[in-house]
């Protein structure tokens, strides 16, 4: 899946930003990400808590398996920028710094894709 973000449906200064993350080597950690355009970058889980589903964070970073992929997605794994300096453009990239345990600093240009409800899958994904 293409990095792609999209601002969230109820609240402007807020976005999810989603992708596939490809291990080639062994064991490694997404342990942070960083965008000029938000305040922070939070890497979130979805817990299914009764009927409804609830993110958290995840502390100690995402683990990436050996030789395997992680898919960061709607209703699933994905970095939640906060404090978003501007509204998010459709059309636009978004640049976002990836911190890794082992592999250390990667920066990719997410797509901007219209805001859309949970779960929506992006057409370019």
């Amino acid at each position: 899946m293409k990095p792609w973000a999209r601002s969230s449906s109820t609240q402007s200064d807020i976005a999810g930003g989603f992708m596939t993350v490809v291990n080639e080597g062994e064991t490694d950690r997404l342990m942070s990400a960083s965008c000029p355009a938000a305040t922070s970058i939070e890497i979130h889980a979805i817990r299914v808590k009764g009927p409804r589903l609830q993110m958290q964070p995840i502390e100690g970073g995402l683990v990436i398996p050996p030789a395997n992929q992680q898919v960061l997605k709607p209703r699933g794994y994905h970095l939640l920028m906060l404090g978003l300096t501007a509204p998010l453009v459709a059309g636009a990239t978004l640049p976002v710094t990836l911190v890794f345990e082992k592999a250390g600093t990667v920066t990719v240009d997410f797509a901007v894709e219209a805001s859309g409800v949970v779960g929506y899958a992006a057409l370019s994904a």
